[in-house]
């Protein structure tokens, strides 16, 4: 989701509209291509259990996804899978590694992969047999570090505006009108006048906050090397305004996405800020129609917005790394390959990370279309910083967390960004 995106935390209803019932299944021997390699290795070591963590704990066992990931176990062999919240994942990657007991096959949220293999967490894909050509360029970045490719990813979602059609109508808004900031501070003014709430977001500490930020940050032409600027600044005081004015919820400091969310389902809100990950939902609502539309800029124009998602990777091991490699590969083509792509992102509520393969997507469900352009445009998190994303976006979060706290205030906000720029 950001994911996780985690990126993600589909819960509710939400959860239950956002999965598809289980898809066509890989094929028998967990491949969609020719591959017919099997858990062994060069000294004839064989392997019985392929292990894969995902960050999607809100899928138990019983989930449609729990039950697709379990269509690419290999011939003969038991996939066991383990889950966990994305923030634990890198942790208990490098226990794990350490250890010796690392799993074959991991899916981390996309800004955590330079992090991981910069700290010699990953095998590279060249090692394992991974197919990292035909994904798109912006979507695939993350998974390449100091020129060395470590995995692909499992799809990717982002971020949009959705609006609750009735509440505009009623209240006078034209949607067409909000292109810039200037026209939904505008459209959030008429709203709360007219005695219907505004926004939801999510402010909360940590990267999934950050993921939020971003494209106002990046709206108004801010830089991840610069988080005090002018600019930087800017942004931060848009959504500072926005809980000192009552347009949104106090809340927001603190809520998650699936949090901000829930609160856009109970109807009175007019706007909320949510992920791609949540249109099959909203396209399933009767209170009433969601509709979705670009995040605007500060000046007018759709804002860039973060590319959300996991990489399917492959851990490094130490000892039968051959049979590990060869069940980590099989696994990962059965989850990515051409066959399977759009069912696996689909299975997520993501998009498949390959142009030609979304088109296809998008023209098989309406609900995907309003998302076409920004997901082409979005921006890899680590693009300019890589492994030094994640210090940056800590420092961000602390200046974004500063500013909503100050609801308004603009010298408060000016400090807490230029504090966290020195941060």
């Amino acid at each position: 989701m950001f994911s996780t995106s985690s990126t993600q935390r589909v819960t509710g209803l939400a959860a239950a509209a956002a999965l598809v019932t289980v898809l066509a299944a890989c094929s028998s021997n967990g491949t969609s291509g020719s591959t017919t390699d099997t858990g062994t290795s060069g000294s004839g070591s064989t392997l019985s259990t392929v292990n894969v963590w995902d960050p999607y704990p809100q899928y138990d066992d019983s989930s449609d996804w729990a039950k697709y990931l379990q269509t690419c176990a290999p011939s003969g062999v038991t996939l066991k899978r383990t889950t966990a919240a994305t923030a634990d994942l890198l942790n208990n990657l490098t226990t794990a590694v350490k250890a010796g007991n690392a799993p074959d096959v991991i899916m981390l949220d996309n800004p955590a992969v330079p992090d991981a293999a910069s700290s010699g967490l990953l095998a590279p894909a060249s090692d394992v047999g991974i197919d990292t050509s035909g994904f798109d360029a912006n979507l695939a970045g993350p998974g390449t570090v100091d020129g060395t490719a470590y995995g692909v990813p499992i799809g990717a979602n982002t971020l949009g505006l959705y609006y609750n059609e009735a509440i505009l109508t009623k209240d006078g808004v034209d949607p067409a009108s909000i292109t810039s900031w200037d026209g939904l501070n505008a459209a959030l003014a008429k709203v709360k006048q007219a005695g219907d709430k505004g926004i939801t977001f999510s402010g909360i500490t940590g990267e999934e906050g950050v993921f939020q930020f971003l494209p106002w940050f990046w709206g108004a032409g801010a830089n991840l090397k610069d988080i005090g600027s002018d600019q930087a600044v800017a942004a931060g005081q848009l959504v500072s305004d926005w809980i000192g004015k009552g347009y949104a919820p106090k809340s927001a400091i603190t809520d998650n996405q699936s949090a901000s969310w829930d609160l856009f389902l109970t109807g009175k809100y007019a706007f909320a800020e949510n992920g791609s990950w949540f249109a099959q939902a909203a396209a399933k609502l009767t209170d009433f129609k969601a509709v979705a539309v670009a995040l605007p800029g500060k000046d007018g124009g759709a804002a860039p917005v973060p590319t959300g998602g996991e990489f399917v990777l492959a851990p490094l091991q130490n000892k039968d790394s051959a049979a590990h490699y060869a069940l980590a590969k099989q696994v990962i083509n059965c989850l990515v390959g051409a066959d399977n792509q759009v069912k696996t992102a689909t299975q997520l509520g993501y998009f498949a990370a390959n142009k030609d393969l979304r088109a296809q997507q998008i023209a098989s469900d309406p609900v995907w279309k309003p998302w076409a352009a920004a997901i082409e445009a979005a921006q890899g998190r680590t693009t300019d910083l890589g492994a030094d994303y994640t210090a940056t976006s800590a420092n961000l979060s602390t200046a974004l967390q500063g500013a909503l706290n100050a609801a308004g205030d603009a010298s408060k906000v000016k400090d807490a960004f230029t504090q966290a720029a020195q941060g």
